[in-house]
């Protein structure tokens, strides 16, 4: 078995060896991953944090021991709160990097970095603080930052920056946590999930108070949420169906 870390800002995790295949997630700077299988110029990859697979091009990791992927993959992650950062080389050269990058490979991969970390586990009112660092963001299928991001991996990385696990998509997250009965159960920060007409989980959310939710839809955005899903304030319309609502935290 191989093991690789991202030493890049942010690479393309495809669903086929091409860079014409479809963008189905996003790996950033730091996250650390096994290598399924290796190409000539692609790897198949099973990234540590949520066990998500597809295909990296070879030229935008670096391969590392299987001893530097346990140990970075059981430490507490350090994470970059700024929204762009760079780390400096050894070479003196600048990286760029975004919020929610990992830190904990600076030293394996000699960079250095000085700007704004979290390490811990923070309490559940700060979810939707957190959150909001994303208001605006354009909607991007398979997207993680600040400068474009999904439903599912909004919620994935709020709740990453605040040291808590969710899987990577929205019916994956679905099976997470503790479903409430009713709207007035939840509190802030717990997952709304939506279903299309097949009755598939399509689209999850963030529950605000005083029947607000924050998604991405179109980009991320505050709309209401009642008993039937959302209603769109500039549509004046529902546009998701709510299922099920989940207590993570």
């Amino acid at each position: 078995m191989q093991y690789g870390i991202c030493n890049l800002s942010i690479v393309p995790l495809r669903d086929e060896p091409a860079n014409a295949s479809e963008l189905i997630s996003q790996v950033l700077y730091g996250e650390v991953f096994k290598v399924l299988e290796q190409r000539k110029s692609w790897s198949k990859i099973r990234l540590a944090f949520d066990t998500y697979e597809g295909w990296v091009d070879n030229k935008q990791y670096l391969e590392i021991s299987e001893e530097n992927y346990k140990s970075l993959h059981k430490a507490q992650s350090i994470l970059s709160t700024d929204l762009v950062e760079f780390i400096q080389d050894e070479h003196n050269q600048l990286h760029p990097i975004l919020l929610g990058s990992t830190l904990n490979g600076l030293s394996l991969l000699k960079h250095s970095h000085d700007g704004n970390t979290v390490a811990c586990k923070n309490p559940k009112e700060n979810i939707i603080e957190t959150a909001f660092l994303y208001l605006n963001t354009p909607y991007l299928w398979g997207g993680k930052t600040p400068f474009g991001i999904d439903c599912s991996g909004f919620t994935q990385m709020v709740y990453k920056l605040n040291g808590h696990k969710l899987l990577r998509d929205a019916s994956l997250q679905a099976t997470q946590g503790e479903a409430l009965s009713f709207i007035e159960e939840s509190e802030p920060g717990d997952l709304a999930f939506f279903d299309n007409s097949e009755g598939l989980i399509t689209h999850v959310g963030l529950i605000m108070k005083d029947n607000y939710i924050i998604h991405a839809h179109g980009k991320v955005r505050i709309d209401r949420l009642d008993h039937s899903g959302i209603y769109n304030v500039d549509k004046k319309t529902h546009t998701h169906k709510l299922r099920v609502i989940k207590k993570i935290i």
